[in-house]
């Protein structure tokens, strides 16, 4: 065990670490451009007179969808519930965007049952996915999947699909579902009947956030966002058909859990740049969790390794990069953090600390804690804001400088906008799913409620 190890178990049970950011946040960009944007950012957010985005001057927003509009395809409205996004080239300049819908039974609007692309009726999630020409001039939108349930986040593939994640375990008979779920579903944007309805059972069945497909060895890493102890993991998938392409997850392969040898819960760890070697990587006992959930079954007298509120995940240059949003020691985590972002690199067995957001740290979020996560066209990444009051997309800066790029200004309520009525105290929803086109020139990024889906345009590099 290395000093700095042993420095960072000893806080185990601390609030946050006061310790400044390091300047490993360099480490976090690898495939991204290495410019950045001046200092600042962009530039103050201005208002937007209708209400809706307020961006950076020389910016614009076109809305794409919004919940409760007719899908295009005639087959039902727009589904509530915008989350986890990707964008996908098509032929003539096209791009497919794939757009989770996270409905619960509660969910306002459920996706659309279509034969043919339907899990489970009694499911209200699922994804749409939206056809752009080159000028984001919206083509088509349809159902791509139906009959899921809490469609979070997911990734994509490196044979353009989109792995789309049920953030639940609940099984068959529970809030009326008639088939379990908690899985993975592959999504063929261009061609939904392509990949259909089928859960990809052997990635796992658990409360599934998102995931990131190593290019070179196909193996899939995937994040759990587990709601109470014992917290998440972190898991990667061997596939037996590595990079086999649409529709090869299905031929199964080997689900493990990253075990960070001694240490049980990511959160004491708080020191950017902290670095541990050796990670192991444990074969999960039973990944369709028939009796216990995954995170509770028995690894072995080692244990696992777990973490609060694991999130946002991408693949970049050689390593793989995740979040955990937020650790709180009152919901029962080691320690409390306000952020953190993660870096394992497959061939060293290396994980490395490289983003700590929060009050003693030079990575501030002005907000609350960070949840989607994508790399930036000039450098950096962007991340989507995920708590109360008003919401931002902010980016950072190679240098660890936070600047606002978006704000969710909309002013009417849906009910007050149906009347013709007066704007009233702003009606706040989280963004998610902040994804960019393959060209790099457009922002996309949903407003979870009321559901929107805007493409901002502007001087991104």
């Amino acid at each position: 065990m290395s000093a700095t190890r042993r420095q960072i178990l000893s806080r185990t049970g601390a609030t946050v670490a006061g310790i400044a950011f390091t300047g490993a946040l360099t480490e976090l960009f690898a495939g991204s451009a290495s410019a950045a944007p001046k200092t600042g950012g962009y530039g103050p957010l201005v208002p937007d007179p209708d209400g809706l985005l307020d961006l950076p001057a020389g910016f614009r927003y076109k809305v794409l969808s919004r919940q409760g509009d007719p899908l295009r395809s005639g087959e039902g409205p727009v589904p509530s519930n915008h989350d986890g996004m990707g964008a996908f080239a098509g032929r003539r300049g096209r791009v497919h965007l794939v757009r989770n819908h996270e409905n619960r039974v509660t969910g306002k609007i459920a996706v659309p049952t279509v034969p043919g692309l339907t899990y489970d009726p009694a499911g209200k999630g699922g994804c749409t996915v939206l056809e752009l020409d080159g000028r984001n001039n919206v083509l088509g939108e349809r159902v791509a999947i139906a009959g899921t349930a809490v469609n979070c986040a997911g990734g994509p593939t490196p044979w353009n699909t989109w792995l789309t994640c049920e953030e639940t375990e609940d099984r068959a008979g529970t809030n009326g579902y008639t088939r379990d779920h908690g899985f993975i579903f592959e999504v063929d944007g261009a061609d939904p009947h392509r990949t259909g309805a089928v859960p990809l059972t052997a990635m796992g069945r658990f409360q599934h956030e998102a995931i990131a497909v190593d290019p070179k060895s196909g193996i899939v890493y995937e994040t759990e966002d587990a709601f109470e102890r014992p917290f998440g993991l972190f898991y990667r998938f061997l596939p037996d058909r590595p990079l086999g392409g649409t529709g090869s997850l299905r031929a199964g392969g080997t689900l493990e859990a990253m075990r960070v040898p001694g240490v049980p819960d990511l959160s004491v760890v708080q020191e950017t740049g902290a670095r541990f070697d050796g990670i192991e990587w444990v074969p999960v006992p039973d990944p369709l969790a028939t009796v216990t959930p995954i995170r509770h079954q028995d690894f072995g007298p080692k244990g696992i390794t777990h973490a609060q509120k694991l999130e946002g995940c991408y693949w970049g240059g050689r390593a793989v990069y995740f979040v955990s949003s937020f650790a709180r020691a009152k919901d029962g985590s080691a320690a409390t953090h306000f952020g953190q972002v993660w870096k394992y690199e497959p061939h060293r067995r290396r994980l490395t600390l490289v983003v700590v957001f929060g009050p003693s740290t030079d990575v501030r979020l002005p907000g609350e804690s960070p949840d989607n996560i994508c790399l930036a066209p000039a450098g950096g990444f962007m991340v989507c804001e995920d708590g109360d009051g008003a919401q931002h997309v902010f980016g950072v800066s190679a240098t660890g400088e936070v600047y606002a790029v978006a704000r969710n200004a909309q002013a009417l309520t849906s009910a007050a906008a149906a009347a013709g009525g007066t704007p009233e105290a702003p009606e706040w929803g989280e963004f998610a799913g902040v994804t960019f086109s393959p060209d790099r020139s457009t922002m996309y990024v949903n407003c979870y409620t009321p559901g929107t889906t805007f493409a901002v345009t502007g001087p991104w590099c």
